[in-house]
């Protein structure tokens, strides 16, 4: 490999997603594009924010992912919130499948970027949080970075 295809280019993540799962794995898949849908995210016009995947007919599908259509395109524009297909082996999907159904999960992309020239999708599988999980959740951020601030003065003294 040369080093051109390590390169990552993170475009954009779903900070909500952090906030409102409890996220128990993640996978990195592909993603099935049309058009100028590629030179849309390369100038960042990409949204994942309410965005989730499914599993239909043996098949992730991204739903709710909306990309602008590119500016400088001509003729027909390709619809901005079309379901599309994200690209995984088959014993990934079935292994996503069992758990979706089994224990309950969501599959909810956590960012978007570039691996080289490919445009790549994490994916994680999550648990929803309660109410008061994020009350907690948040509580426990809070105490973290006053303990890392104190940590910072004591040592700068």
């Amino acid at each position: 490999m040369s080093e051109d295809q390590d390169k990552i280019h993170v475009v954009t993540r779903n900070r909500k997603a952090r906030h409102d799962f409890d996220i128990q794995s993640t996978i990195e898949a592909g993603i099935e594009l049309m058009g100028t849908e590629v030179k849309s995210i390369r100038e960042g016009k990409i949204n994942l924010a309410d965005s989730y995947a499914l599993i239909e007919a043996g098949q992730v599908y991204l739903k709710n992912l909306h990309i602008t259509p590119y500016s400088m395109a001509s003729g027909d524009q390709i619809d901005p919130i079309r379901q599309r297909r994200l690209l995984l082996h088959k014993r990934e999907i079935d292994k996503l499948k069992v758990k979706t159904e089994q224990r309950g999960m969501t599959l909810v992309p956590l960012t978007a970027y570039f691996k080289g020239k490919h445009v790549k999708i994490e994916l994680a599988l999550a648990v929803g949080r309660r109410k008061f999980d994020k009350r907690q959740a948040i509580a426990k951020q809070e105490a973290d970075r006053r303990i890392k601030q104190a940590l910072r003065k004591d040592t700068g003294k």
